[in-house]
């Protein structure tokens, strides 16, 4: 059976990203690895083995064109009010909180938050299928 480890993005700024991700999710980085032409920094927390793989291009210096194709990360959480007034505090500037019901029920709290580079970032109470 295969096992999920790790989904990549490309970042411009290591510390900027590195910074917004231990900020935000509480993730530190696992490793670092330097190459000639770009540098891979994988980040992690206690809470999961899934890791965020940031890719830095070292010839990068144009913001990347997200496209039309990215959806985006999720990460989920005890308490969303309390994080997402903790985002508010630490000027994440997230989004309002949603409420999304299915069939009269609730199916997820949630919020989204922007990373440094762009990406969309889901932030979902902890309930139902999201554990």
């Amino acid at each position: 059976m295969a096992k999920f480890i790790h989904a990549m993005i490309r970042v411009l700024d290591e510390a900027r990203s590195v910074e917004f991700y231990r900020t935000a999710f509480g993730l530190e980085i696992a490793d670092r690895f330097v190459f000639d032409d770009f540098t891979l920094i994988y980040l992690r927390n206690s809470e999961a083995d899934v890791e965020v793989e940031l890719t830095v291009n070292h010839d990068r210096s144009d913001p990347y064109d997200l496209g039309d194709g990215y959806g985006h990360m999720a990460f989920c959480v005890d308490d969303l009010d309390a994080e997402h007034a903790r985002f508010t505090a630490a000027g994440l500037a997230p989004r309002k909180i949603v409420a999304f019901n299915r069939d009269g029920a609730l199916m997820a709290r949630f919020f989204f938050v922007q990373d440094p580079d762009g990406y969309q970032i889901e932030v979902l109470q902890r309930h139902g299928r999201y554990r």
